[in-house]
């Protein structure tokens, strides 16, 4: 961990080793940093948008905390302090690095950190981006969603539950899709807990709210069940009652 003025960073080594720095520099938080040098690029949309910057060590994903809801109105990107490890910024890059470490598919983390102001704090992520594999959302747009396709995000989201990892926001915009495999993204406010079937089909619940919100069920309830959410489930369902090594959880790439 390296102390700053106002909170502290905590980082893998290995990436600053690779850019030759003694040290994280703060400044690879500010996308004003990565854009001065004709290395950013936005991903996304809206006000939370995270950027992507092209570093020595490859690409990287950068990530300002901020709240949503009605919330966002009053506290905007301001959390309430309850010790360094409780921040936002940490307890993602803590779970990240657990979660790869079992070898589930996750962006690798790169930094995070915060910045405290009196009973409030700001936070920060750096995670590696993955490159070719885009967002479920962005195959559904396209048209680029089948029977396999499904079946794969199934057995996917069944990797992660068999192991107890929760996800709060479980959406398309997610879930990435490779060639080879499926990632998840954003695990802010996510935790490691005992399988239970209460959580994990809450969590399906709301991704099945995602999917149909985004116009996947666009032809009907019926030939969205039959072509995508039936074969999503059956994967699921035979993914969780088999041990990890049985389901191709597989090495996340760095």
């Amino acid at each position: 961990m390296q102390a700053t003025d106002d909170g502290a960073i905590v980082f893998d080594p290995s990436a600053v080793a690779r850019l030759g720095s003694g040290g994280f520099d703060a400044c690879w938080f500010d996308p004003d940093h990565w854009r001065a040098r004709g290395a950013a690029a936005v991903l996304g949309a809206g006000r939370g948008a995270a950027l992507r910057a092209s570093t020595a060590d490859g690409d990287w994903v950068v990530r300002h905390y901020r709240r949503g809801g009605m919330v966002a109105r009053l506290l905007d990107d301001r959390y309430l302090w309850n010790g360094a490890e409780r921040t936002r910024g940490f307890a993602e890059f803590r779970l990240l690095a657990e979660l790869l470490g079992r070898g589930l598919n996750v962006p690798a983390p790169i930094a995070a950190r915060y910045c405290r102001s009196g009973v409030h704090y700001r936070a920060d992520l750096i995670t590696r981006h993955i490159a070719s594999a885009p967002t479920l959302a962005e195959r559904l747009r396209s048209g680029d969603i089948d029977h396999d396709v499904a079946a794969r995000v199934g057995a996917g989201i069944a990797a992660f539950h068999s192991v107890g990892a929760y996800h709060a926001d479980l959406n398309a915009h997610n879930i990435l899709i490779d060639p080879q495999r499926v990632w998840l993204l954003d695990f802010d406010r996510g935790a490691l807990r005992t399988p239970a079937r209460s959580w994990q089909i809450a969590n399906l619940a709301r991704l099945r709210r995602s999917l149909i919100k985004l116009g996947a069920a666009r032809n009907g309830d019926a030939a969205f069940d039959r072509d995508c959410w039936r074969p999503l489930m059956a994967a699921w369902e035979r993914g969780v009652e088999a041990p990890a090594a049985q389901i191709g959880i597989g090495g996340a790439r760095g």
